[in-house]
């Protein structure tokens, strides 16, 4: 790949191809921070830049697509569990046969030693990484186990806290691997100053987290006719991937809490370890505009989700830090069935099921 941008770059450059008015030079590809510094910020680089853009997944609502015609017969759950290890990648999309589980597709996918998605992180770190790889694969497998903040990376990896991990953290950034969050503090109304970190890609922590502890297995063929589900902890990790499909497609939450027209001032997953209100507390996702600051929950589970979800989410919001003036609301992302207690709770506002996500009414 980067033979390729050096050859086209060369070429431009040469007296073969002189220099003319109507010429565009389009210069794509994943490795997307060796694009940044050696042409975009390269002193070399006199041309005028019409479009710097990284193309993003899909939307989940285009992502049902690839389902096709059974779309309408396939189970929201199937098609979630699906999404939430590919994230909205239409490459690795194609891939799934609509006739199977999600199950079985992942199965195949990822977890056979000719699956298309066993090898495809390897790959695609070598391409996408070229410098200090071995300290960017360790943050990623850190990140992988929860959202962390850039000191508390370096007490874990135990390496210094300074301008080189901000440049690496960066970098990571850019090539979309991580997402860096410093949400408004509810209890101050200021920009935390620290930063919080999380793996942005939902494959690459489905690989970290359940597949790359699993390669020598894999290899050896283990799970040629085991099926996924009955792995240890296959359903609270599909819980954390849910969680992580959710966080990355706030855009299909806005309407969907009745945000419209509304100014979001801060998005993100909220923690401290003690509040002034007594205790710590962790939100999935708070949303914040002029005055009001939604806690949102995000669940999936294969029973009911009942009064304990509601007891729970009421629990947060005594716990959460906010200034006067500001009111609380609460949303529940669900994938499950809701017990009737839990729906006349008025612990919950707002509840969004997981169909409404997909567009799926």
């Amino acid at each position: 790949m980067k033979k390729l941008l050096i050859a086209i770059i060369a070429a431009v450059a040469s007296a073969a191809l002189p220099m003319r008015a109507d010429l565009i030079v389009f210069v794509c590809g994943s490795v997307s921070t060796w694009i940044k510094k050696n042409i975009l910020s390269s002193r070399g680089f006199v041309g005028r830049i019409a479009l710097d853009t990284v193309v993003q997944e899909l939307p989940l609502a285009d992502c049902v697509r690839f389902w096709r015609g059974r779309a309408s017969r396939i189970d929201t759950r199937d098609m979630l569990d699906v999404l939430s290890v590919t994230g909205g990648v239409p490459r690795y999309l194609e891939e799934v046969d609509p006739a199977l589980t999600a199950d079985e597709n992942i199965r195949r996918m990822c977890f056979l030693p000719d699956g298309n998605l066993f090898r495809e992180f390897t790959e695609l770190f070598n391409d996408v990484i070229s410098r200090t790889a071995p300290l960017k694969r360790r943050i990623l497998e850190a990140l992988a186990e929860g959202h962390l903040s850039g000191v508390e990376l370096a007490e874990r990896l135990r390496i210094d806290r300074n301008g080189h991990l901000s440049d690496v953290l960066g970098e990571l950034e850019t090539a979309g691997f991580i997402a860096k969050a410093n949400g408004i503090n509810p209890d101050t109304g200021r920009r935390s100053r620290v930063d919080q970190y999380r793996i942005r890609d939902n494959y690459t922590r489905f690989f970290l987290r359940y597949v790359s502890p699993r390669v020598p297995e894999i290899e050896a063929g283990v799970f040629s006719f085991a099926g996924v589900e009955l792995l240890p902890g296959w359903d609270s990790m599909m819980g954390l991937q849910f969680e992580n499909l959710v966080l990355h497609n706030f855009a299909a939450l806005v309407p969907l809490l009745n945000l419209q027209g509304k100014l979001v001032v801060s998005a993100a997953p909220f923690r401290c370890t003690r509040s002034s209100r007594g205790g710590g507390v962790q939100v999935d996702l708070l949303v914040q505009t002029e005055g009001t600051a939604y806690v949102v929950e995000v669940k999936r589970s294969r029973g009911d989700l009942g009064v304990e979800v509601a007891d729970e989410i009421r629990r947060k919001v005594e716990r959460l830090p906010v200034r006067h003036g500001v009111s609380v609301r609460t949303a529940l992302v669900y994938d499950g069935h809701l017990t009737r207690g839990l729906e006349a709770s008025d612990a919950i506002d707002v509840f969004v099921p997981a169909n409404k996500i997909l567009g799926i009414h």
